[in-house]
């Protein structure tokens, strides 16, 4: 899940929630939406190919 922040930088949430701290975890912060999108790409390749 991706959202803009107030700074106009875009971070990358995980879909779950921890149940440690009940809030979803930051899976990154980036300058533009494109980049935040294919890091977003990338994460799911690897979680699909079982390397994460």
């Amino acid at each position: 899940m991706i959202r803009k922040l107030a700074s106009g930088k875009y971070r990358i949430y995980s879909r779950s929630i921890n149940p440690k701290t009940g809030k979803r975890r930051n899976l990154g912060t980036f300058e533009t939406k494109e980049k935040a999108l294919q890091h977003e790409r990338e994460i799911q390749f690897f979680k699909r190919r079982g390397i994460i």
